[in-house]
């Protein structure tokens, strides 16, 4: 774990809490090097403003390490892939997803470098090459995924566990020759390389979807509900802004400025990455298409299918019988309700 070790402690506000809402004093949530509207918020101090909370929070490259930060007690609130959601669930962290953040849509490539040998029409001529990508992430399971429709042995290239700032300085040594990662890494490789397939359309292709989701520990979560409920509103409310004039996200607005503040990369890139995502709204993610619906909503079946696959590829020794447990509506359906 390359993160510093946090002191995370759980504790009821007082009764007169500036925010009015009942919640952890302190609470620390892990983000990702992404691109996406509720960074803004971050960035604002939205959060800590509207609920009263001191929030430590912490930044990861992979969902890979995200997920381990939260079953070493590390993290309580966070983002990660639905790979990384799949494979940290099977293997017994008792944590939850509570709020999709985005559906990856186009939003992630498999690219191969210019001057590699390979040609982006013909998938075959992926063999024998090096492929980076970060392991257990939604971009591995897709890589995965996507060898398995073409009929290519992974055995047959060389699938290397690289984190994304490092799939940009390999890629511009020459190191390697493909790469399966997203923004702002997927902007700086572009320049130098094109797109053989994207996430949407292997989505298209297999119906394997990935996304990007919140989870929280589970403990927590049920003894904070109010706060679970402000943060979903507060994250919903930042989506909204973009969902609702998208034109207005520009490079030198004040919302693309925060995110590059945060994630890094080129104020330039930004709206282009966005407008490859899609953010559900929360009607959207209380129905069985994203979080409701039991065993039978997509982010329950989508999380089953993932485990499956990873198990399948011998990165999981078993899977759970029933991952809809690990999924739940409740603190989207409260947002809705403060909004009432």
């Amino acid at each position: 774990m390359l993160r510093k070790s946090l002191i995370v402690a759980a504790a009821m506000f007082a009764a007169g809490s500036t925010a009015g809402t009942a919640g952890a004093q302190e609470v620390t949530v892990g983000y990702q090097l992404i691109y996406n509207p509720w960074k803004v918020a971050i960035a604002r101090g939205t959060f800590e403003e509207e609920t009263g909370a001191t929030i430590r929070w912490v930044k990861f490259d992979s969902g890979a390490k995200v997920i381990n930060a939260m079953a070493s007690g590390q993290v309580d609130i966070a983002l990660a892939g639905s790979s990384p959601i799949a494979a940290g669930v099977s293997r017994g962290v008792d944590m939850q997803l509570f709020f999709i953040q985005e559906d990856i849509a186009s939003a992630e490539a498999l690219v191969v470098r210019d001057g590699s040998g390979i040609d982006p029409a013909d998938p075959e001529t992926l063999k024998g090459k090096k492929l980076g990508v970060p392991f257990v992430s939604t971009t591995h399971f897709h890589t995965l995924v996507a060898l398995e429709m073409w009929g290519i042995d992974p055995d047959d290239l060389t699938i290397l566990n690289m984190q994304p700032n490092q799939i940009a300085a390999a890629w511009e040594r020459g190191d390697i020759d493909a790469a399966f990662v997203w923004d702002p890494a997927l902007g700086r490789i572009k320049k130098t390389g094109e797109v053989m397939i994207t996430s949407g359309e292997i989505t298209e292709k297999t119906g394997k979807a990935t996304f990007d989701g919140m989870v929280v520990m589970r403990e927590f979560a049920e003894a904070n509900p109010e706060f679970m409920a402000r943060f979903v509103e507060i994250m919903d409310r930042a989506n909204e802004e973009y969902r609702s004039d998208p034109d207005a996200w520009t490079p030198d607005s004040e919302q693309v400025k925060a995110i590059v503040s945060l994630v890094g990369g080129n104020p330039e890139d930004v709206p282009g990455v966005l407008a490859l995502y899609k953010f559900p709204t929360l009607e959207e993610q209380a129905s069985p298409k994203w979080l409701g619906g039991g065993k039978d909503g997509n982010a329950a079946k989508a999380i089953a299918a993932t485990a499956a696959f990873l198990e399948a590829q011998g990165k999981l020794d078993e899977v759970q019988p029933d991952y809809s447990e690990f999924v739940t509506p409740r603190y989207v359906e409260m947002a809705m309700e403060l909004r009432k």
